[in-house]
């Protein structure tokens, strides 16, 4: 057997940086078309006009709406222009994304050590390089929130706990021992802050393990491994109420933090894969055999299948019982004109075409084919984010346009800049792990 180079260093080249400067500012340019090619006061009176209509059509559509849930298909406090909450709706959609994306190749990080795997250690060093986000993430998320708190979390309006005042809501105030400013902020900080230690700690001895060798560092990172996956577990369950599911005040979906943690590892698992593939093709990760390429499509293959499974439990659990405070969430999606092809959309993307482009084994051997299904497994959860949050926040006024796509553009430049400088900084190879050689010999 021809030992491959374990001394690879990836080299993030002039002409990366520049793509991904071209990308931040056309990027930046999109987003300033959107804000200044408005559609005309005419098209804002016509507009204006369907969602009356379109919210008659959506009341009645929900029977028996009980009293204090009436604002769900209303709108909420719409004080600021239609292009502003875009921009925060945008701002939010890709927080959410991109800091799932990070954590999430934290998660598989651990995932490895914790259960001993071999497989993965080749390329285990890219995962780990997503994580380098995460501290950009925390930034981002406080600051987007404190600016677009009232137009993106109906629930931030103190009039609505105030007892006997116009805005007074009884379910919402009911539930001000959770969702208060003070409370809400420290569990994000907490929460985002703990992945980024555990981060820290384990990459510090990943890179240890690189220059001492032996064993000592790869137990310490097998035990912290087990302890963040316990706090992930359940901080990642209560960030997916806070940061999603508190959008749409009233509703709620006891499935909610499954269905946000599949959404994040399918679309992180699509990620490694993309930047696996896209470095095998530059003549990198030399290590790298279409056997661990089999394992990585079986991995997206078999984990679509398991978003799918929760996508339909929770629709189906909510919508055949047709309770109205749960079913609504469903009604918006499905009635409103700007949605409904969205949420077909998104089942076909990230459903249907990732489990017949990936059944065949073959399929999952091709560098071109896993490239192309994690490009679309990729854009498919960006969408079902964009389902979570938009009608929640914009209600009959939500789009999808140059404001959408520009901060996408914004969000992905900076993302892969911070990814792929990390990449740069150490070996692309762990080779010291203890089972990088187990790995060689991986064959399925």
């Amino acid at each position: 057997m021809i030992m491959p180079n374990l001394d690879e260093r990836y080299e993030f080249t002039s002409k990366a940086k520049k793509n991904l400067f071209i990308l931040l500012v056309l990027g930046i340019v999109f987003t300033i078309l959107g804000v200044v090619l408005p559609s005309g006061q005419h098209g804002e009176e016509h507009e204006a006009s369907s969602r009356i209509d379109k919210k008659e059509q959506m009341v009645a559509s929900v029977s028996n709406l009980p009293q204090g849930h009436e604002e769900t298909v209303q709108e909420e406090h719409h004080g600021s222009a239609i292009w502003w909450k875009r921009i925060l709706t945008s701002l939010w959609i890709n927080n959410m994304m991109f800091i799932g994306l990070g954590v999430i190749g934290v998660v598989f990080f651990a995932i490895q050590y914790a259960s001993q795997s071999a497989w993965s250690t080749p390329f285990i060093r890219i995962p780990m390089a997503l994580g380098h986000w995460l501290p950009y993430a925390l930034v981002m998320v406080v600051v987007v929130f404190w600016i677009g708190r009232h137009d993106l979390f109906h629930w931030t309006h103190e009039g609505l706990y105030v007892k006997g005042g116009s805005e007074y809501d009884e379910v919402i105030a009911g539930k001000k021992g959770f969702l208060n400013l003070p409370f809400y902020l420290a569990r994000m900080i907490v929460f985002i802050g703990a992945w980024i230690l555990f981060f820290m700690a384990m990459k510090k001895q990943a890179l240890k393990e690189d220059i001492e060798g032996g064993t000592s560092h790869w137990y310490k990172i097998r035990s912290m491994s087990g302890w963040f996956l316990v706090f992930f577990a359940v901080s990642s369950s209560v960030a997916a109420w806070d940061w999603v599911m508190s959008i749409d005040t009233h509703w709620f979906s006891t499935m909610f933090g499954w269905y946000v943690f599949a959404s994040w590892f399918v679309a992180g698992l699509a990620l490694i894969t993309l930047i696996v593939v896209v470095l095998k093709q530059q003549g990198y990760l030399s290590v790298v055999n279409e056997n661990h390429l089999h394992d990585l499509g079986k991995l997206i293959f078999g984990f679509s299948i398991f978003w799918t499974y929760i996508w339909f439990s929770q629709f189906l659990l909510i919508y055949y019982a047709n309770i109205p405070e749960e079913a609504v969430y469903f009604v918006q999606r499905l009635k409103v004109d700007q949605y409904s092809p969205v949420f077909f959309l998104n089942l076909f993307v990230n459903f249907v075409f990732p489990f017949l482009f990936l059944m065949t084994r073959d399929s999952k051997r091709k560098l071109e084919t896993m490239k192309i299904v994690s490009v679309v497994v990729l854009i498919g959860h960006w969408f079902d984010f964009y389902l979570m949050i938009t009608p929640g926040v914009m209600k009959f006024d939500g789009g999808f346009g140059f404001i959408e796509i520009g901060i996408t553009l914004v969000f992905i430049a900076a993302f892969f800049w911070v990814v792929l400088s990390s990449l740069a900084r150490y070996p692309l190879i762990a080779k010291n792990h203890p089972t990088l050689e187990e790995s060689f010999h991986h064959h399925i």
